[in-house]
């Protein structure tokens, strides 16, 4: 007798969320969460080695840039990867990888071995963001993926907080290393966890052919009322290529530039920000502590940003959401140079800029993720992420040379509003250029 033919991807859309799914992705916020706590435990600790090891600024600079470099080498490398061998053993290898290089940064004797480890932390770190996209995207239904996945990611910047507010305790009691042994043993705990709990996405085994039986064993968690009984699923068409060289195949390569647009664009003035706001709020005559209070809120709007965009991008359509978020940071980057004189608009100024700007940079990780096909969406997200990350290596040096300018704040702030309004240009331009379009049935083949 024939098997029923199914479309993994169409159960799961055809089901409400069911505690199981919530599950995998409150485990991929935790990654995402202890991923932010990593990467931001690094400037928390600047102070210290500078009172210890009389560490210079020429040389935290590259220790900064170490992690940066570490996140892009990392997303190229374990993107791929993820499309070969599975979204579940990559987001689990990288755990332990960036878990283990964490802990051993606690130990580093000078700034060299520690700028070295920043790299490797990097590595794994740059491997397990991604994946934990994709694989929350595809645990999803589509008409709620972009507001799950810009939910799951606010773990990153929660993570960051709560490196922050770990720092002012750990540190003095413990020294930096305590803080870095934080971060690297929460991620060696969550390993084996995510090892026991987490799925295999039932569209990529679908995708690579796997046993009928064992994507149902994994859909029946998600959809428990489905009748998957004698099912067999539907495998999509062999694109041929490497997954990278499937990022310019079947009609994706101006859509693929045009996001990788975006992602550096959006990163680039996140870091510009996000370095240099607290330098730039004091040079104006405010104290350190409310630069570090204002450049708090422009994490808090961030977050709130990614969520009401989230939102946003499954009611309306997606490109032109985006693009609206970024005209809206760079507006708010603006004022931020003509407003700095007034505390009551300047704070209102940051969040917004918060809001625009990086709740803009989760969602466009949703695009991405819906963009790309499942042989190839974790090589999509990544590779994206990379490019991204080159932005934030040039974001985070291109304050100072503006600043070196002798520029006035106003002009500063305007120049630096520039890459938010090309990144709305690039999303418009991706709205309107012709999407992919799905094989036909008969291209499809039985995963048996």
């Amino acid at each position: 007798m024939a098997r029923r033919m199914l479309d993994a991807q169409e159960v799961v859309n055809a089901h409400p969320l069911s505690a199981f799914q919530k599950r995998v992705i409150f485990l991929c916020f935790l990654v995402v969460a202890i991923d932010g706590f990593d990467t931001a435990a690094v400037g928390f600790i600047a102070p210290a080695l500078k009172a210890e090891w009389g560490a210079t600024p020429a040389e935290l600079a590259p220790l900064f840039a170490a992690g940066l470099f570490g996140l892009m080498a990392g997303a190229f490398v374990f993107g791929p990867l993820a499309d070969r061998f599975g979204r579940k053993p990559v987001l689990t290898l990288t755990t332990v990888f960036f878990g283990l290089a964490t802990l051993a940064s606690a130990f580093a004797p000078d700034i060299g071995t520690l700028t070295a480890l920043r790299f490797v932390t990097g590595l794994g770190l740059g491997g397990a963001m991604p994946a934990s996209i994709t694989l929350t995207a595809e645990l999803c239904p589509e008409r709620r993926r972009s507001s799950l996945v810009t939910l799951m990611f606010c773990g990153f910047t929660i993570g960051s907080a709560s490196a922050g507010l770990a720092a002012s305790s750990i540190v003095a009691a413990f020294g930096w290393p305590g803080l870095l042994a934080l971060g690297g043993a929460m991620p060696l705990l969550l390993a084996p966890v995510l090892a026991l709990f987490l799925p295999e996405s039932p569209r990529y085994l679908a995708n690579r052919g796997a046993d009928p039986a064992r994507i149902s064993a994994v859909l029946s968690r998600m959809a428990p009322e489905a009748d998957l009984d004698g099912a067999s699923y539907l495998r999509p068409a062999k694109t041929p290529g490497s997954p990278v060289g499937q990022l310019f195949s079947d009609g994706l390569g101006l859509g693929t530039l045009l996001i990788w647009t975006g992602f550096f664009m959006s990163l680039l003035v996140f870091y510009l920000l996000s370095s240099w706001l607290p330098l730039l709020i004091t040079s104006a005559g405010f104290s350190m502590e409310n630069a570090a209070l204002m450049g708090a809120t422009l994490a808090t709007g961030g977050t709130v940003g990614a969520i009401v965009i989230g939102r946003l991008m499954d009611r309306f359509e997606p490109h032109r959401v985006l693009a609206g978020a970024y005209l809206l940071a760079g507006g708010f980057v603006i004022l931020l140079g003509t407003s700095v004189a007034q505390p009551w608009l300047f704070v209102p100024a940051i969040f917004g800029a918060g809001f625009g700007v990086a709740g803009a940079q989760v969602g466009i990780n949703a695009l991405a993720a819906g963009f790309y096909p499942t042989a190839s969406r974790a090589t999509g997200v990544s590779w994206a992420n990379a490019v991204g990350r080159s932005g934030s290596v040039l974001g985070s040096t291109l304050g100072g040379v503006l600043m070196s300018l002798g520029w006035d704040l106003a002009t500063v702030f305007a120049a630096a509003a520039l890459p938010a309004f090309l990144a709305a240009l690039a999303m418009v331009a991706k709205g309107r250029a012709a999407r992919p379009g799905t094989p036909p049935p008969a291209a499809a083949a039985p995963a048996d």
